[in-house]
């Protein structure tokens, strides 16, 4: 009886179930429908996954388990699809990731350079390949083909502007003597990897030379174009007013002050630096307006050829080279790209500025340069553009801001608010990629762009531009005087935005996890159309809750064991050495989430230092920690190291201790951190099971290295100079 109950229970079930499944894969085959305009915005992220899916991987083996498994997915879909959409794009999916992972596995392996074997007091002789003016640090930075056996193939040295001889250019054959490094890993979990960025830029080493600067043979006898426009430039507009003005002509901004700098990116306004959409957007529609009224003064010429067509093609040129001039980096090629798209799209009477073309920008740029995903140049330039160009496809958003017959009043009124809005879903957008790659973002970007853009696009672009032509004749001052009233003014606004209280946000490391998460809910709702964009939501939130949940670290250390900070019990970030620079301070507090001066350890309370050592007494999760770290070149007798190492828990040293050193729980020494590269440390995060160490806490500890970790860069090909032995400054 039970039996037939429950045959009778299922039976009655199965239709209900199968109108279930029918109604969700009828919702489901509708959606696609709606979508299906929206997929191949999809392909570029695709591409883009595979080459992060590289970088996130350990070693060749998950490599090729990626591109394996996307090949099969792939051929899977084609061989069972039958033409069907979904399996259509399941293969394009697979196919995509797969490419993306070998492409850059590829470009790292043909990128494949020795570097030096440690640092070292060397001779270089060589041709200058690159010359990197900086004024503001009063350096100028050469890039050297050494062509030498015994010395990384290419190196890149900075001279002082004073120590600079006559005949150093392009082309020239130089001898000095130099202090060279190997590029370095990040310092501490979450700063910069120099060590990736210099291994697909083919640099072996990098240092500081020293005088005098002996030139074999003399290069060109006269600079590029780009620096006689910089140099041009620099000498009508004085100060860091002047490198702005480089930078915006050119895209050099070697003469911007530190401080200036610092103070537009704190405000949201840095992305003014960066030749991009706004530069590249300015020069076409400047170049295609002038064309148009200078075509328009031959009537012969009006009345037999597309007038159009030919400033079209003129302003297309003129994005082309102006992408030339500026060095064609990450951000003003995808502009190029898509002034072209633009240019011929309205040559064919298609919608111009869509997702599909940013889309095809972006493929464009990882097929070419897959390394770029993981810069944050090119995910804030797509960012930024892709959140402009999905708001404004929304229907609704037009029709807020579209033209209409009404008074000046509520044109202008309709004129900020969209500037306004614009500028809020930017920050929105760069907001995680800002605290991800540089642990800060700025507040009041949105405030502050509504005056800049208008002041860069209008006033100081153009007048800029007008100088030049000008200049030709000897009459270009009072337009240069323009642009210097308009950048003294852009930099008032950085600064005012900068300094106000509150003006910064400040991160520590966050997780990758977080920001993957963060990442694909942005992406999925610009790039859907539909309801359902609205779960991106979900990812956007979660990761921002797991971002903010990241505990500050309370240690860091440098993978050379020479810097570390410690959070007191008091909250305070104190540093070990009073005289560490300038970037190891920045390097250290914006990694763990700290905006200020950071104070020395050894004027701390809890802290007890001499000349050679300091120990500090912390408690964390009910524990008390003692943390000692070594302080000077000078060594501690066999006898006290031991016994300080057994009355620690951890220490930290910039040399190799002793076999016998053996502290309660971390020994951090020269050694250990060649394993491990820099620390980051947060006591008592999650249960352990350690005896040594009270069973209710265990730090948790991040490297840089991670174990297993086998990308080309992280174990190079290395090259021991001869002369090393006798001019190591090791």
């Amino acid at each position: 009886m039970a039996t037939t109950a429950a045959s009778a229970r299922s039976t009655g079930f199965r239709p209900l179930q199968i109108a279930a499944r029918w109604r969700l894969g009828a919702r489901v085959e509708t959606w696609a429908e709606a979508e299906r305009g929206q997929l191949v915005l999809w392909v570029p992220v695709l591409l883009g996954a595979g080459i992060l899916l590289w970088f996130a991987l350990p070693d060749a083996a998950a490599w090729l388990a990626v591109i394996a498994g996307g090949l099969a997915v792939a051929l899977a879909s084609v061989a069972l699809g039958r033409g069907g959409r979904g399996a259509l794009v399941l293969g394009v999916a697979g196919a995509m990731i797969a490419l993306g992972c070998a492409l850059v596995w590829l470009r790292a392996e043909r990128a494949a350079a020795p570097v030096l074997a440690r640092p070292a007091i060397l001779w270089v002789a060589g041709e200058v390949i690159g010359i990197e003016p900086l004024p503001a640090r009063e350096t100028v930075r050469l890039r050297i083909a050494t062509g030498a056996d015994d010395l990384p193939p290419v190196v890149r040295v900075n001279i002082a502007e004073k120590d600079m001889p006559v005949g150093v250019t392009p082309g020239a054959v130089v001898r000095l003597r130099a202090r060279l490094t190997p590029p370095a890993p990040p310092a501490v979990p979450g700063a910069y990897d120099f060590e990736r960025a210099a291994w697909f830029d083919g640099l072996g080493a990098t240092g500081r030379a020293f005088a005098p600067i002996d030139v074999v043979r003399p290069g060109q006898p006269a600079s590029g174009l780009r620096a006689r426009l910089t140099a041009h430039v620099q000498s009508r507009v004085a100060g860091s007013a002047g490198g702005i003005a480089a930078a915006l002509a050119t895209g050099d901004r070697g003469a911007i002050a530190e401080t200036d700098a610092e103070a537009l990116r704190r405000s949201g306004l840095a992305h003014l630096l960066s030749v991009s959409g706004l530069h590249v957007t300015a020069v076409v529609g400047a170049t295609m307006l002038l064309a148009l009224r200078l075509l328009a003064l031959f009537p012969w010429l009006a009345l037999r050829w597309p007038l159009h067509a030919m400033a079209a093609g003129a302003a297309g040129l003129a994005a082309i080279g102006y992408t030339l001039l500026t060095g064609a980096e990450v951000p003003t090629v995808r502009a190029c790209i898509a002034a072209l798209l633009v240019l011929a799209a309205m040559l064919l009477g298609r919608s111009a500025i869509t997702l599909r073309l940013v889309a095809f920008g972006a493929l464009v740029v990882l097929l070419a340069w897959p390394q770029a995903v993981m810069g944050p140049s090119f995910q804030m330039s797509f960012a930024a553009v892709t959140a402009i160009v999905a708001l404004y496809e929304n229907h609704r958003v037009r029709g807020w801001f579209e033209a209409r017959g009404e008074g000046v009043g509520r044109r202008l009124a309709r004129g900020i608010g969209s500037l306004l809005l614009t500028g809020l879903v930017v920050e929105l957008a760069l907001t995680p990629i800002a605290l991800f790659h540089f642990h800060k973002s700025g507040l009041y970007g949105a405030l502050a762009n509504i005056v800049a853009i208008p002041l860069t696009t209008f006033i100081i672009m153009p007048f800029e531009a007008a100088a030049l032509l000008l200049d030709t004749v000897g009459l270009g001052a009072p337009a240069w005087w323009v642009v210097d009233r308009g950048l003294t003014l852009l930099l008032w606004i950085a600064h005012s935005a900068a300094d106000a209280p509150g003006a910064l946000a400040m991160l520590p490391a966050m997780p990758g996890g977080a920001y993957a998460s963060m990442a694909l809910g942005g992406l999925w709702i610009a790039l859907w159309r539909t309801r359902v964009r609205r779960w991106g939501l979900v990812p956007v939130a979660l990761g921002g809750i797991w971002a903010l949940a990241t505990p500050s670290p309370d240690l860091l250390v440098t993978g050379d064991g020479r810097h570390l900070v410690l959070r007191m019990d008091d909250g305070e970030l104190a540093i070990l050495r009073d005289r560490a620079g300038d970037y190891v301070r920045d390097t250290m507090g914006e990694n763990a989430g700290f905006d200020g001066e950071l104070p020395a350890l050894a004027d701390h309370r809890d802290a007890r230092c001499s000349p050679d050592v300091c120990v500090a007494e912390l408690v964390r999760g009910g524990r008390r920690w003692r943390i000692a770290a070594t302080r000077s070149g000078y060594l501690m007798p066999w006898a006290e190291t031991i016994a300080l190492c057994r009355a620690v828990d951890i220490i930290v040293a910039d040399r190799r201790l002793p076999p016998a050193c053996t502290p309660r729980w971390l020994k951090l020494d020269r050694v250990a951190l060649a394993t491990t590269g820099g620390v980051a440390i947060v006591f008592g995060a999650r249960p352990d099971v350690r005896p040594d160490v009270r069973p209710d806490v265990r730090p948790d500890v991040r490297n840089v290295r991670r174990p297993g970790a086998a990308h080309p860069w992280r174990d190079p090909p290395t090259i021991a100079d001869r002369r090393m032995d006798r001019g190591s400054a090791d």
